[in-house]
């Protein structure tokens, strides 16, 4: 056990399920539905964020004018019916992880999706009982990477943010924990870390089986 830690809080998507992949092809189909091509560095820089910052951003990008609520509709439309034929497969060794660090820590989620959303996922993946508190994106005001999601996973745990560990994947995510006073492993997913982003990151770890080696 790495000393001084008492807990661990994990993101959820591109961390624990490949949720990431299946919104980046959800994206794709809205677009093409709406007749434009998605840019790729929206999409980027959307990672972790919640449901209405990424409203925001979109907007940011695409113009005011740009209808960001029904395009975040259809894309939700678009994973729910993904999601109900295939389901959502968990990361590699995702569970085992968990299995391994659930005697040893305190473990929670903070995941900037919206809280049903988590939930139902986290029970069909069969992850949900790991953790002691979920802490999800329509909880707080502001998401990620500011740090107030990762403050109110530690608060709902009990435990100091410094006396707590972040598993996460995106920039966003990383800043975020980093933020609110925690020391960060990134697993990186569908972004590598810049230089930047490795001085705020306690330790990067190829997959979820690599964390084992640190906690």
């Amino acid at each position: 056990m790495a000393d001084n830690i008492k807990a661990v809080i994990f993101d959820m998507d591109g961390v624990l399920q490949d949720s990431e992949t299946i919104s980046d092809i959800t994206w794709e189909m809205a677009a093409k539905e709406w007749g434009f091509e998605l840019n790729y560095d929206i999409l980027q820089a959307c990672r972790g964020s919640n449901r209405h910052d990424i409203a925001m951003k979109l907007k940011e990008f695409y113009g005011e004018d740009f209808d960001s609520v029904s395009f975040l509709n259809r894309t939700s439309e678009f994973f729910y019916q993904i999601e109900a034929e295939k389901g959502i497969p968990l990361m590699h060794y995702a569970k085992e992880i968990l299995e391994y660090l659930k005697p040893k820590y305190k473990l929670a989620l903070a995941s900037s999706t919206r809280g049903v959303s988590v939930r139902r996922q986290m029970k069909a993946g069969g992850l949900i009982d790991f953790f002691e508190s979920l802490t999800t994106g329509d909880m707080v005001e502001h998401s990620k990477p500011e740090p107030e999601i990762y403050l109110k996973a530690a608060e709902s745990i009990g435990i100091k943010p410094e006396a707590c560990v972040a598993v996460e994947d995106s920039p966003n995510g990383v800043k975020s924990a980093y933020a609110a006073g925690m020391r960060v492993i990134m697993v990186p997913d569908k972004i590598q870390p810049d230089e930047n982003l490795k001085k705020l990151c306690w330790k990067i770890c190829p997959s979820l089986e690599d964390v084992k080696s640190v906690l």
